[in-house]
């Protein structure tokens, strides 16, 4: 599985001119299975996501989790990250 994080404050996702997706404060996350993944590997993904220490606290530290902030995450499946960082 290959991921690939971004901060935002906010984001959407529009096919065809309707919004199908959308996520406040928090993530956005674009998402490839690969072959061989199963159940084990999404959930240890998604809890070592959810654990990272990527945003900042009261002191300007990168010391915060996405849950700590109460943030989303807007998740976006991206085939074409199978092809990359072979």
């Amino acid at each position: 599985m290959r991921a690939v994080l971004q901060r935002i404050t906010r984001a959407e996702v529009a096919v065809g001119g309707e919004v199908v997706g959308r996520s406040g404060p928090g993530l956005m996350i674009l998402v490839c299975a690969m072959q061989g993944d199963d159940e084990a590997v999404v959930a240890k993904t998604a809890a070592k996501i959810a654990k990272m220490r990527i945003f900042r606290d009261d002191q300007d530290k990168m010391n915060l989790s996405v849950r700590d902030i109460g943030g989303t995450a807007l998740v976006i499946s991206q085939f074409k990250l199978a092809t990359t960082l072979n």
